[in-house]
């Protein structure tokens, strides 16, 4: 039981011991030796001043973390450095670049390693990156390649700032702080007024009519506040973050202080994919992914959702309007066009966010040959989208007035489209045809002849400019489609709470058959004799059946149960079971079933 020994008990001094067994720990020895200032260890997403999570991170060269919000108010007012004591500038701070994963976890940019307080954390001075030292060490250091791993800037080893080493915990340890040591005020004027302001300090709803005190003080009770010194220092950080971003670079990806993955967060009603996120699978083989037990289906972007073909099968319509081809004629002429999401979803999608934004507005029709295109640049997407040549209008190219996205070879649709004044066999399955005109329409008929009619150059380019004044969108299908899709999901959602509930007023039924009327009242569910005992037995059905002895219609019954008549016409009641007289021919009554 003794410590170290066979002893079957323990003496005073290893039982009034705190951290030893012996005569020198024990409860007469003198405590005059021991540590004054317990460990106190800072976690490594805090801010060293204000002792909170930071939101906008920077360093000092030494590696220690503060709030840019919370440093600068400290530099302007002292110049040193609230740790250490030592002389700094806000020109000497560091802007952090802190990569998150989708839990908001801060994570290791390449191997997605989740930042902990035993992590070793190192930033590039130059580009402010923020990677695990092993990711540095593995792929820097002993590969040589002295490279940003994700901003790709050249770096050497004394760009590499250690911002925490678990090797190293004094480094983070608050009681060696020097502005906690000396009790140096960390609060900017303005967090010092609404700390002593007792309206903030005291329960306002518990003083009854003594709280108008403090809802409502007077002018002279409260300190004077200098709106130029607040200003100037709101221009200071600002100013000092525009000269962090400029001096030190960040990543390609992003020039936030904290890089987030963008559309990842999903809503309830959120479109879902078929198939599972996969991180349940990535994070069982994978050590630097978030855990994740759970199968969810990946949620899918509205367009995604959208642009898939024949998903979107309302047609839509688009009002093109053009400038007065000459100054003679001041007839703006109009075109109306009918666009098909259902065999080109993204083409039609391209065409009506474009008109939305205005895109088309003011912009001319560089080229009139058989076949004429708007000039254009990218698309809504800022790139270029692969063709779509299923359906019946792509297979043909048959008519006049055709809608059609121009190209430069295979999957390179932009914003430029052609109309088609004829018949363009050779262009099929070569164009996306997303639309047609609506030739129906006499101002669209007469406005593609008097395009047609436009003289052209020698190399097809019209004479006289031809613009186009403006798109306007009558029928966009993709919100009509969302639209119907909502009215059908909160029509199904009413008609599941009715089912729980029970059904409609009109349509409850018991489980022995009755109907509950509107009245609270039952309704038989059908049949021959109504309700209760004997509700499927026939009846005589005439007036006849009521006899002197009162039997009624159950006389036949009766007889038949007492004996009285076996069937054969003697009279015995006894014998063979009379047989039933079959009828005419039909189905006959299904009541009983």
């Amino acid at each position: 039981m003794g410590k170290g020994t066979d002893k079957l008990y323990i003496t005073h001094s290893e039982w009034a011991s705190e951290d030893a067994y012996s005569a020198s720990a024990g409860s007469g020895a003198s405590k005059s030796h021991t540590s004054a200032a317990p460990f106190k260890r800072l976690p490594f997403n805090f801010c060293a001043i204000s002792l909170q999570p930071f939101n906008h991170p920077v360093c000092s060269p030494d590696g220690t973390i503060f709030d840019i919000t919370n440093i600068l108010p400290w530099l302007k007012k002292h110049g040193t450095n609230p740790v250490t004591g030592a002389p700094l500038k806000s020109s000497d701070l560091i802007k952090l670049n802190f990569t998150k994963n989708d839990d908001g976890e801060m994570v290791d940019p390449v191997t997605y390693k989740v930042f902990t307080n035993n992590t070793h954390i190192v930033a590039l001075k130059n580009t402010g990156n923020v990677f695990a030292y092993d990711t540095i060490e593995r792929l820097n250091i002993k590969a040589k390649n002295w490279r940003d791993l994700v901003s790709e800037e050249d770096f050497s080893r004394k760009d590499i700032v250690t911002l925490q080493d678990p090797q190293n915990v004094e480094s983070r340890n608050l009681s060696t702080f020097k502005y906690l040591q000396e009790g140096a005020s960390t609060l900017t004027p303005e967090q010092q007024r609404e700390r002593t302001d007792p309206s903030r300090n005291v329960n306002t709803t518990a003083l009854g009519n003594g709280a108008s005190l403090f809802k409502a003080p007077k002018k002279e009770q409260l300190p004077d506040i200098n709106p130029d010194a607040l200003a100037n220092n709101r221009a200071s950080i600002a100013k000092t973050l525009s000269s962090l971003s400029s001096t030190k670079p960040t990543t390609k990806s992003s020039t936030a202080s904290v890089n987030t993955p963008t559309n990842t967060t999903t809503t309830s009603t959120q479109p879902r994919a078929l198939h599972t996120t996969g991180l349940a699978a990535a994070s069982l083989t994978s050590t630097g992914l978030t855990p994740h037990t759970t199968a969810d289906l990946a949620s899918l972007s509205l367009e995604s959702y959208l642009l898939v073909p024949r998903r979107v099968r309302t047609k839509g319509y688009c009002l093109l309007t053009l400038h007065p081809l000459s100054p003679s004629s001041p007839t703006s002429h109009q075109i109306t066009l009918e666009l098909h999401p259902e065999f080109a979803p993204k083409a039609c999608w391209n065409f009506i966010q474009l008109a939305k934004k205005s895109y088309y507005n003011n912009l001319p029709f560089h080229r009139n040959i058989p076949n004429f295109m708007i000039q254009g640049g990218a698309s809504i997407w800022n790139k270029n989208f692969d063709d779509e040549l299923e359906g019946p209008l792509s297979s043909k190219f048959d008519k006049r007035g055709m809608l059609a996205m121009a190209n430069k070879g295979k999957n390179t649709n932009g914003s430029q489209f052609f109309i088609t004044y004829r018949p363009t066999p050779h262009l099929v399955r070569k164009h996306t045809v997303f639309g047609l005109v609506v030739l129906d329409d006499s101002a669209s008929d007469a406005a593609l002849k008097a395009l047609e009619k436009v003289e052209v150059d020698e190399k097809s380019r019209p004479k006289t400019e031809v613009r186009i004044k403006e798109v306007n969108v009558l029928v966009d299908p993709f919100e009509r489609f969302l639209d119907d899709k909502e009215e059908r999901e909160r029509v199904e959602r009413e008609n599941e709470h009715v089912r729980k509930m029970g059904g409609m007023e009109d349509e409850r039924v018991t489980w022995t058959g009755k109907r509950v009327r509107l009245d609270g009242g039952m309704d038989d569910g059908g049949g021959g004799g109504g309700g209760g005992v004997g509700r499927y037995l026939k009846s005589d059905g005439g007036g006849e059946g009521k006899g002197a002895s009162g039997e009624g219609n159950g006389k036949g019954v009766m007889e038949e149960w007492e004996g009285g008549n076996d069937g054969d016409g003697d009279g015995d009641g006894g014998g063979r079971v009379r047989k039933k007289v079959k009828g005419g021919s039909g189905f006959g009554n299904f009541d009983n079933w």
